[in-house]
C-alpha cells in the first residue's frame, strides 16, 4: 500500500492520510520508497499557487484534495526501467507520501527526468532527479540541509541573479519581505556579499523575529512591518516579498510610490493574509517565476551552469546555518500532518526546520505530534 498525505485545496489546514493500492509497474517505470523530506513554509506557497503554477498536477489525486510537493530523498525498491536499478538513492521533487511511481527518461550517470505523460508540460527543473551514488562525502553528510535549504537557497540565488542581471533595477536599497524565511535570509546573505557597489539590504520581519534576523548579520537594517511608514520614501527601492501579505505590500507601495523600481512576489509565508490586488499602481506587483530565470541563464551561460552556481552557494549557506537551525525529525502520518498544520498556522519558529517521514520510528517508538 502507498500512504499519502492529502490536503484540501480550499482549506490547507485540513489534511488527511489516505492509503491506496500500489499499482503494477509498466515497462519503463520504477517504484521509489520516500525516505525523508523537508517541510517548510515554501511548501505552503506551493499549495497557495497550486493552480496558478501547476503544483497540484505533479502528483494528482481527485479534487477537492491535492498532494503538496516536497523536496526529499527516495530509494528505488522496484524497477522495470533499464537504466535505473533497485537500491539507487535519488533526490528531488516528491509527494508527501510513502511511495511514488516514476518513469525515468533522459537518464545520465548523474540524473534522470520523470517522463510521465502528466508531467510533460510542467517546469523541467522540478522533473529532474539527482542520482546520489556519486555524491562527494561532504554532500552526503548534508542530507537534511539538502532537503531543507538547497531548494530555497537555489531560489534565493536565482532571485539574487535576477537583481544583478537587471542592475538592481537602479535601486538604492533592496527590501526583503519575510527576511526570516529561508529564501529571504538566503537572499539577504547573497546581497550582503555582492562584490561591487551594492544597494543596502533591508530585512522586513515581524517583531518576534527581529533578533533572529539581526543575529544573522546579513542586513544593513532590520525593519518591522509596523515601521514601514517611518522609512525614507525618497530612496529608490526594489521590493522582493516572501510574505504574500497584502497589507504589507500595500504599505510598501503607498510609502515609496514611483520610487518603487521593482515589486515582486516570491512566496506566501503569511498565506492566510489577504493578497495585494491594486487597481492602479505605479509599479506592478508581479509574481517571480524562478524557472524562467533558470531557463534564461541556461541560454546565457550554458545548460546547468546556473544550477551549479546555485548549489555551490546553497552548500556554503547551509554550512553556515549548522548549529543555528534546530532540525526536528517527525515520523509517521500523524506527526507529519500535525507538522503540516503547524506550518499552515505559522506556528513554527523560523529557527526550527522540519524533516519528515511517513514511516514510523524503528522499534515502534512513541510519535510526537
Amino acid at each position: 500500500m502507498i500512504t499519502q498525505v492529502q490536503v484540501r485545496r480550499s482549506a490547507f489546514s485540513e489534511a488527511r492520510t489516505v492509503s491506496v493500492e500500489t499499482p503494477e509497474l509498466a515497462d519503463g517505470e520504477i517504484l521509489v520508497a520516500i525516505d525523508r523530506f523537508a517541510m517548510t513554509a515554501n511548501n505552503v506557497s506551493y499549495a497557495l499557487s497550486g493552480d496558478m503554477i501547476g503544483y497540484w498536477k505533479f502528483f494528482p489525486v481527485a479534487e477537492p484534495w491535492g498532494i503538496v510537493p516536497v523536496w526529499g530523498f527516495a530509494d528505488v525498491v522496484a524497477s522495470r526501467a533499464p537504466d535505473v536499478v533497485v537500491g539507487e538513492r535519488i533526490w528531488g521533487f516528491l509527494p508527501m507520501a510513502s511511495h511514488v511511481v516514476m518513469r525515468p527518461a533522459a537518464a545520465t550517470d548523474r540524473s534522470f527526468s520523470d517522463g510521465a505523460a502528466h508531467r510533460a508540460d510542467l517546469p523541467a527543473i522540478y522533473n529532474n532527479y539527482q542520482r546520489t551514488s556519486g555524491d562527494p562525502p561532504a554532500l552526503t553528510a548534508m542530507e537534511d540541509e539538502r532537503c531543507l535549504l538547497f531548494p530555497l537557497f537555489s531560489t534565493s540565488y536565482v532571485l539574487y541573479d535576477y537583481l544583478v542581471d537587471n542592475g538592481f533595477f537602479g535601486a538604492d536599497q533592496v527590501l526583503v519581505g519575510s527576511a526570516s524565511s529561508k529564501t529571504g535570509l538566503g537572499l539577504c546573505n547573497l546581497l550582503s556579499r555582492h562584490g561591487d557597489v551594492r544597494p543596502r539590504v533591508i530585512g522586513l520581519t515581524s517583531p518576534g523575529n527581529v533578533g533572529f534576523v539581526t543575529g544573522l548579520g546579513t542586513c544593513d537594517q532590520v525593519v518591522t512591518y509596523d515601521a514601514i511608514s517611518a522609512m525614507d520614501p525618497n530612496l529608490s527601492t526594489a521590493f522582493v516579498d516572501m510574505s504574500g501579505d497584502g497589507d504589507v505590500v500595500a504599505a510598501i507601495h503607498a510609502r515609496f510610490g514611483a520610487n518603487l523600481k521593482l515589486s515582486c512576489a516570491v512566496g506566501a509565508t503569511h498565506w492566510g493574509a489577504g493578497r495585494y490586488r491594486p487597481e492602479h499602481a505605479a509599479t506592478p506587483h508581479a509574481f517571480f517565476f524562478a524557472p524562467a530565470q533558470f531557463a534564461k541563464r541556461d541560454v546565457d551561460w550554458g545548460p546547468g551552469e546556473i544550477m551549479r552556481r546555485a548549489q555551490t552557494e546553497a552548500t556554503r549557506m547551509s554550512a553556515g546555518l549548522k548549529g543555528i537551525l534546530d532540525i526536528r525529525q517527525e515520523h509517521g502520518p500523524d506527526a507529519v500532518t500535525a507538522a503540516w498544520r503547524g506550518l499552515v498556522d505559522n506556528a513554527i519558529a523560523p529557527s526550527v526546520a522540519i524533516m519528515a517521514s511517513l514511516a514510523s520510528k524503528q522499534g515502534g517508538q512513541h510519535e510526537d505530534g
